[in-house]
């Protein structure tokens, strides 16, 4: 009884935090339309904002997928420097909004979820900014290793004009092969 009774807390308490969580920053805005079927496959990561679970890694990449259900599949993978071994995890991704917005929530980790928001991409979907859920996650994302210099400079405006801290941003390398 105990069990039944402490998991429909948690139930509860998870409802509750992923109901009334905001998934965006306040002031950004997600692409709108968004077409994810030319979204999915693999992306580098250029460019990031600090964060525990990318710490230490170079040679980042994601790969998505489209499920039947129309969620997202998410696979991230990189190379931890000090640790001397490719790190990878698998999460899910759910359209907030309906798959037509860029607006949408990521877990990894169990019931819990984080705002993955595509706020620019060029048309030939190649280059994108993502804003997590607040000002503290941020990436820069290309389908090549590399992102011209005139796309980099008009999404590091965009961010910053949003209020994100372009200086602190890590640049991880790509030497790969």
């Amino acid at each position: 009884m105990e069990i039944l009774i402490g998991a429909t807390i948690l139930g509860g308490v998870t409802y509750a935090y992923n109901s009334f969580k905001r998934y965006i920053p306040e002031g950004v805005h997600a692409v709108k339309p968004f077409y994810p079927e030319k979204y999915v496959g693999k992306w580098y990561e250029i460019a990031r904002l600090d964060s525990y679970f990318e710490r230490d890694m170079n040679n980042i990449n994601a790969e998505y997928s489209i499920n039947k259900d129309g969620s997202i599949t998410v696979l991230n993978s990189g190379y931890n420097y000090k640790k001397k071994k490719r790190e990878s995890v698998k999460g899910i991704a759910y359209f907030v909004n309906g798959p037509d917005e860029g607006m949408l929530k990521v877990s990894f980790y169990g019931p819990f979820y984080s705002g993955y928001n595509v706020i620019a991409i060029d048309p030939d979907y190649k280059y994108a900014l993502i804003a997590g859920q607040s000002f503290s996650y941020m990436w820069i994302l290309s389908k090549e290793p590399t992102i011209p210099d005139e796309i980099k400079s008009s999404y590091l405006e965009l961010a910053k004009s949003v209020g994100y801290d372009i200086n602190k941003l890590i640049w991880p390398e790509h030497n790969e092969n």
